[in-house]
């Protein structure tokens, strides 16, 4: 969870610091919404496939990132209760992913949509966002969240309302983030739904995330240890002293017979007569 906020924190602060930068040294635009951002015309999207991607954890303003990680930060602690970490990711980004398919396609199917394809772009954790939101509110359907000014509500009741803003809200401001909202709200009902019936959907996403993690993972580092060298007084002294414990297990061996050696002087014996 504090990675996927810190992420966006961390896109948030590069981007507006480009920014600033830009106009104090009076630099063209550097354009970084357009490369991160994710285009709704095809032709452009397929010049930028990594910002199906990069477009969830894009806020240019203030108060877009600020209400979008304070809305996950208070749904993820709720879905860690009750899922894992792995799970979460696979929400969030697979939920993502869904959000920019729903607002690509309504910018190509629906004719009132077509005069502003070539320059629409959508950016925002908030498809994501609600696929949380969506998930764990029909995981725990009754398990009640207490609400500034309202006061406790139910989960579902939460996620329905939500997602029933955004629906009326397409034909206003912004249709191409409420499309993509509902994106994002879709595969969080799927997610859960399957995974009650005992099917994971997030299972090859969980197998791709450890594969690539794996791949990325620092190696240990080899340890080399030197021996110190053996000067020739310490070599005939092991030697001579190595010599005097052979000679005293020969003499045992007369007197008592071989059986009466220890295991340590029967390899002691061997090891000095493969010398």
């Amino acid at each position: 969870m504090t990675r996927i906020i810190y992420i966006n924190l961390a896109v948030f602060i590069i981007v507006n610091l480009i920014d600033v930068v830009c106009f104090l040294l009076k630099l063209p635009n550097a354009q970084t919404l357009s490369w991160l951002a994710v285009p709704a015309d095809l032709n452009v999207l397929l010049h930028r496939p990594w910002t199906i991607i990069t477009y969830m954890f894009l806020q240019k303003e203030l108060l877009h990132i600020l209400f979008n990680l304070l809305w996950f930060y208070w749904f993820a602690k709720i879905f860690l209760d009750y899922l894992d970490a792995k799970k979460l990711l696979a929400t969030y980004i697979i939920g993502g992913i869904a959000g920019a398919v729903f607002y690509i396609a309504a910018f190509n199917v629906f004719p009132v949509f077509r005069p502003v394809l070539s320059e629409s772009v959508a950016l925002g954790a908030s498809a994501s966002v609600l696929a949380v939101v969506a998930a764990i509110s029909f995981y725990v359907p009754n398990l009640t969240m207490n609400l500034l000014f309202i006061g406790p509500v139910k989960l579902k009741y939460i996620a329905l309302i939500s997602v029933l803003i955004d629906i009326l809200s397409i034909s206003s401001s912004n249709p191409g983030g409420h499309i993509a909202h509902l994106g994002g709200a879709l595969w969080g009902y799927i997610f859960v739904v399957q995974y009650k019936r005992g099917l994971d959907l997030s299972k090859w996403f969980s197998a791709l995330s450890d594969w690539i993690y794996r791949i990325f993972k620092p190696r240990p580092r080899l340890k080399v240890t030197y021996k110190k060298p053996v000067n020739d007084m310490d070599y005939n002294f092991n030697k001579t002293k190595d010599q005097e414990r052979v000679n005293y297990i020969l003499d045992k061996i007369s007197k008592s017979g071989y059986g009466s050696l220890s295991k340590e002087e029967k390899d002691l014996l061997f090891n000095a007569s493969n010398k």
